[in-house]
């Protein structure tokens, strides 16, 4: 990144209260601790509205004041024809966001436009959605942490920053 040059990023999963969310509040939690938060413009959202104006779901929140991140604030929202002008990367979680997301696109958007997943050292290429493990995944927020924390390590380790 060249000096005073920005960056945005756009997180999208389905609701926009687990992944994307989870995503969000990792993502801004690295860029904090490495001085850099005037330096980028980050956001979440979903591809579909039943959770448009929701704070993001307890258990995300849980595991991430569990691990350190207690200072994040998120209503969710849906993914627009503008966030493709807005953000220069816009991350989906699983194949099928990647569909709405190619569908929603504009011809001429210069956003780079990919899975997450393409950054996880483990090649686990899709974040699963933990938002319906109630009981039969305990860990599934835990897991989903994890594999965002991965790649949005190795995301931003690939900017050289």
């Amino acid at each position: 990144m060249a000096a005073g040059q920005s960056h945005s990023v756009l997180f999208v999963c389905l609701g926009n209260i687990c992944r994307s969310t989870m995503a969000e509040g990792i993502f801004q939690h690295l860029i904090k601790e490495k001085g850099l938060s005037s330096k980028w413009t980050i956001d979440s959202a979903g591809t579909g509205s039943w959770h448009v104006g929701c704070p993001p779901d307890q258990r995300t929140m849980q595991v991430l004041k569990k691990n350190g991140i207690s200072n994040y604030h998120h209503l969710g929202r849906m993914i627009t024809k503008e966030d493709f002008s807005n953000f220069e990367y816009i991350f989906g979680m699983d194949h099928e966001n990647m569909e709405d997301i190619t569908e929603m696109r504009p011809r001429n958007s210069k956003a780079k436009c990919m899975l997450l997943g393409e950054f996880d050292p483990q090649k686990e290429l899709t974040v699963q959605d933990p938002y319906f493990t109630h009981g039969s995944n305990k860990n599934a927020f835990n897991e989903v942490y994890d594999q965002c924390y991965r790649c949005c390590t190795a995301f931003l380790e690939s900017l050289n920053l």
